[in-house]
């Protein structure tokens, strides 16, 4: 399998898969400072180009991590920056403010805290149902004009609002959740991007850690709040999970590996992003792109992880009415 691609029909080559930076910041509990630079660096050694990251993700302190960790090595990534995602002190959401001169001015934060003087894809984190996405994309057009970006990104937005945007300027690809257990994108959101020729970057591949077998940790890890790790849930999602590692253990992988070759077995135009937190992690993540499937394989695995199976939603009853993805 080749170990590069281009974003969309007009983006940039891009590793075949992108490392999702997030988890270095807090989201699913503590993480060592010292093993998330190095993770990128041994990310950056493998081959991987592609870096995403948001300004809210740990209220800047993931940006200000990659802008150390890439002192000398910038031209050699492609940074992948959400914003938009409005936070309070103590970390919760208040909202989404996709305004033309919010995302100017978030824009001229992060490039200060990223320690770079352009942003290679620059997405709103969600649709600001108060301001027309050809309004949020129309700023980022200007700034692209003006050299401080080079690309537009989308980030869970449903059909529609992909060809809104794309309409007031190319889009090179749409960021949305998508895994075995997480396919609603196949409905229809699949089928534009393929028509306008925009690629995909699947986050959530092994649904936060779920298809692995993690658990969250005891404090300050968000996934305590998905439905899918509570109560029953989280037991019914187990025995499937449990099938999954079985399926990895005949072919002699693990079922990370499997999990992440299955989305890369969906398209060439379509990069998982990898949440590794670990030099280890981003090991095993990496070795997926060996994995070689069958179409019995995909079936097999679909069935496994068939809808009727999965239990739970991939967030909270609020997160998920800010989805425009799933309108």
């Amino acid at each position: 399998m080749a170990n590069t691609i281009r974003l969309g029909a007009n983006g940039p080559v891009v590793s075949r898969l992108s490392l999702g930076c997030m988890g270095m910041s807090g989201m699913y509990g503590p993480s060592d400072r010292a093993e998330s630079i190095a993770t990128i660096h041994a990310a950056i050694d493998a081959g991987v180009t592609l870096l995403d990251t948001g300004d809210f993700y740990g209220m800047g302190h993931n940006e200000m991590l990659l802008g150390e960790a890439l002192e000398g090595r910038r031209d050699k990534v492609q940074l992948s920056v959400k914003f938009g995602a409005m936070r309070a002190p103590g970390g919760a959401f208040l909202g989404v403010d996709g305004r033309p001169q919010a995302v100017k001015n978030s824009l001229a934060y992060s490039l200060q805290r990223l320690r770079t003087d352009y942003i290679d894809v620059y997405r709103l984190a969600r649709l600001d149902p108060q301001v027309p996405i050809e309004d949020t994309v129309g700023a980022i057009a200007e700034l692209i004009k003006a050299g401080h970006v080079r690309y537009v990104g989308l980030s869970e937005v449903g059909a529609a609002t992909v060809r809104r945007a794309h309409t007031a300027h190319p889009v090179v690809d749409l960021q949305i959740e998508y895994s075995l257990i997480s396919r609603g994108v196949e409905n229809s959101i699949l089928a534009t991007l393929r028509e306008l020729g925009v690629a995909m970057t699947a986050y959530g591949v092994l649904s936060r850690g779920l298809l692995s077998g993690s658990t969250p940790a005891p404090a300050g890890d968000f996934r305590a709040h998905i439905p899918r790790f509570s109560g029953e849930n989280i037991e019914r999602n187990r025995e499937m999970v449990a099938a999954l590692a079985a399926m990895a253990s005949e072919m002699g992988i693990t079922q990370s590996q499997l999990a992440i070759a299955w989305v890369l077995a969906k398209g060439h135009d379509i990069v998982p992003v990898m949440g590794a937190r670990t030099r280890s992690q981003l090991s095993e993540a990496l070795r997926a792109l060996d994995v070689t499937l069958s179409l019995g394989d995909i079936a097999r695995l679909e069935e496994i992880c068939d809808a009727s199976r999965v239990a739970g939603t991939r967030y909270d009853a609020s997160q998920m009415r800010m989805l425009d993805s799933e309108k």
